[in-house]
């Protein structure tokens, strides 16, 4: 019997069916259609793509006449041109449409290209991601054909000269394809979409949901939450399920969710089914296509080409900049449980650029990855090399350990004497004791990272956690003006964010 009885348009359907082969071949059959399509633009032209498609190794090739780019290097050199109107510059055509992101740290927005030939790879890759569910045992599949709860950012887009701009979320849902729209699957719908003010839009959805029959959830965890909450108390429910009974899956990414598990199940009244996808801005990179699987499988053959850096003091320096000549591999040179920086090459003009993300391969044979952190979100001011990965897996055992929630933290290194410490911020509004918190957050890092072990005893003098509610945290990033959509909590502050944060603690503002 069929998931779900829907007629996918050919091209669509011909794009799903691709043969599958080993990553190094799929990867190199990705970079000669990449470099083919975009071989006439001045990008294309500057760094001799037509020699590279002629070479006999056009990976190596390509990395020999090609620079790596972080967001700086490649706007200014680049993407600029291709926000002032310009066609043709990394990517044939004019930019539509500008994807704003300011990532967890910086405090200017980033203008990402975003393609037509982009948003239908994220649109496949979806599509990709669904039929897997078909593999899933032991889940209720009639919950496949009820509707998708999707809360992004806004679809009414801000107007350029030549563009328009918004969040990656609200550009790809100002496209979701007609047919999924016809069959109603669709929510919140067109109108509520458009929404920019995010608590008129939780109240809308609030309105609504008696109205909906919803089998998914798509978002990032906080925001979701925070809008179950709000219908369990608004119809005065036990759980979401009385509401939504055929609610089984919730596709999250963006952010690790095992801090929120605890704070999730009580909303439930039935177990859900919880599926990862990593679709950042630049594109739809990764997606968990087996159940209970420990990482994401790329997307290797749908348009986008994967580098990778080895995350280590040879190619970043202690701030998380890339140095100007990494060395790159490809990802059949790459092993598994080491950290690396990920860099892609996309169908909207993005060239060997560095995200800002670190992960590590856990199934060389299925080509499965986790997200570990950020480059410039770790900490490791004496040699402690504390990535957020390790931060994320001592909040969840201390979280199961004390039977609390613990939905945001964040990590600050700072002076301690003529030593260092690191000043935790957690938010729970259930009962603990901090001290206690701290000794345990402590011991936890201590049995997975064996550099922060060493550490502790040396440099590393003390820890100090901040207990406070989980509305502090929300009050900051609304503050901030980053509220709903894709925002996320930064999980290690430093710099302008750290000295806003502190004084948003202190005084009740943030600049």
């Amino acid at each position: 019997m069929a998931f779900i009885d829907i007629t996918l348009p050919k091209s669509i359907a011909r794009a799903l069916n691709l043969p599958v082969s080993d990553p190094r071949r799929q990867q190199l059959k990705v970079l000669k259609k990449l470099l083919k399509k975009a071989r006439f633009t001045e990008f294309g032209q500057r760094y001799r793509f037509d020699e590279i498609l002629l070479s006999r190794q056009p990976g190596q090739r390509f990395q020999e006449l090609v620079p790596t780019y972080d967001y700086n290097k490649i706007y200014d050199a680049w993407w600029h041109k291709a926000k002032e109107g310009i066609p043709d510059v990394c990517w044939p055509g004019v930019i539509k449409y500008f994807a704003l992101s300011s990532g967890t740290s910086d405090a200017t927005s980033k203008f990402i290209p975003i393609t037509k030939d982009l948003i239908r790879s994220n649109t496949i890759t979806s599509f990709k991601q669904f039929l897997s569910l078909s593999r899933y045992e032991n889940v209720p599949k009639s919950a496949v054909g009820k509707g998708w709860l999707i809360l992004g950012g806004s679809t009414q887009l801000q107007k350029g000269p030549t563009y328009f701009a918004g969040d990656l979320s609200g550009i790809q849902q100002r496209n979701i394809p007609f047919w999924f729209q016809g069959l109603g699957l669709y929510k919140p719908g067109k109108k509520i979409a458009r929404e920019k003010d995010w608590a008129k839009k939780l109240e809308e959805v609030v309105a609504n949901a008696p109205n909906w029959d919803i089998g998914f959830i798509v978002g990032v965890p906080a925001w979701l939450q925070l809008c179950m909450e709000k219908v369990i108390e608004h119809y005065q429910l036990k759980n979401i399920h009385e509401i939504w009974p055929n609610l089984a899956f919730y596709v999250h990414g963006g952010v690790a969710m095992e801090p929120y598990k605890k704070g999730f199940q009580k909303l439930l009244g039935k177990p859900i089914t919880y599926i990862e996808t990593y679709l950042a801005s630049e594109g739809f990179l990764a997606y968990q296509n087996r159940q209970d699987a420990a990482g994401m499988h790329l997307a290797l053959n749908n348009n986008m080409f994967f580098e990778f850096i080895p995350f280590d003091d040879n190619n970043f320096d202690t701030e998380g900049n890339m140095v100007a000549e990494p060395e790159t591999l490809m990802l059949h040179e790459i092993e598994e449980h080491k950290d690396y920086a990920i860099l892609i090459s996309t169908n909207a003009g993005a060239w060997r650029y560095a995200i800002g993300d670190t992960v590590k391969l856990v199934d060389k044979e299925r080509s499965e990855i986790i997200i570990t952190g950020r480059t410039k979100h770790f900490l490791s001011l004496v040699g402690e090399h504390l990535s957020v990965d390790n931060m994320n897996k001592a909040i969840e055992m201390v979280s199961s350990d004390l039977n609390i929630s613990i939905p945001e933290f964040t990590v600050a290194g700072i002076p301690y004497g003529n030593f260092f410490a690191h000043h935790w911020f957690v938010a729970t509004n259930d009962k603990v004791d901090a001290e206690d918190l701290k000794v345990r957050i402590d011991n936890k890092l201590k049995e997975l990272n064996d550099d922060y072990e060493v550490e502790r005893k040396h440099a590393l003098k003390e820890v100090v956690v901040d207990v406070l509610p989980e509305k502090t945290f929300m009050d900051f990033m609304k503050a901030k003006g980053k509220i709903g959509g894709q925002h996320k909590f930064p999980r290690v502050l430093k710099g302008s964010m750290l000295e806003d944060w502190q004084n948003f603690l202190t005084g009740g503002k943030a600049n």
